[in-house]
Order: C-alpha cells, then sequence, then structure tokens
C-alpha cells in the first residue's frame, strides 16, 4: 500500500474516533498498521485539514452524488419518456463513428 493510502486511512480512522488529525496521530496509526511513511505525508495531510472537519467534507460528497443521480430516474418516474428518448438520439447522433474520427479512416 502507498505512503499516500496509508496516511488517508489513518485520517479517516481519527476522523471517525474524533480523535485530531496531526502528523504525530497520522504516524502512530501508520505505524502501528505495519505501514513505513515518511513524516513529509504525515505533516502535509496534517497541515491540509487542519481546521477542517473531514466527516462534514465526506458527507458533503455523498449528500451530492445520489442528487445528480438521482436526475434521470426523476424524469423516467414523471412519465417524461420522450425527453429520455430524444436526449439517447442525441447521444447516438454525437458518436465519433459519424464524423469520421475511427481507428481506420
Amino acid at each position: 500500500m502507498s505512503a499516500e493510502a496509508s496516511v488517508s486511512y489513518a485520517a479517516l480512522i481519527l476522523a471517525d474516533s474524533e480523535v485530531e488529525i496531526s502528523a504525530s496521530n497520522l504516524l502512530a496509526i501508520t505505524k502501528a498498521a505495519g505501514a513505513s511513511v515518511e513524516n513529509v505525508w504525515a505533516e502535509t495531510f496534517a497541515k491540509g485539514l487542519e481546521g477542517k472537519d473531514l466527516k462534514e467534507i465526506l458527507f458533503s460528497f455523498a449528500a451530492a452524488a445520489p442528487a445528480a443521480g438521482s436526475a434521470p430516474a426523476a424524469a423516467a418516474a414523471s412519465g417524461d419518456a420522450p425527453a429520455a428518448e430524444e436526449a439517447a438520439e442525441e447521444a447516438a447522433e454525437e458518436s465519433d463513428d459519424d464524423m469520421g474520427f475511427g481507428l481506420f479512416d
């Protein structure tokens, strides 16, 4: 596992445990997990997350993702089938095959 991934997981563990995300805490967790991480990675992550609530950042991503993915489902549920068919036709019309950008053109 890379040093960046190790420190990222350590930051998530600290945030979940509601413990301060500091370089020393990050290094302690990565050392306990058996990962060798240079101090610079722990210091970089600690400075980057200083004063921020990691849980709040992650929940804001999670809240935004379903909203973006539910729009097509909401349109289909409302009986807007012709609009969905038009969108599919437009996507098919914009294909690279029609523009002469094929592999052997």
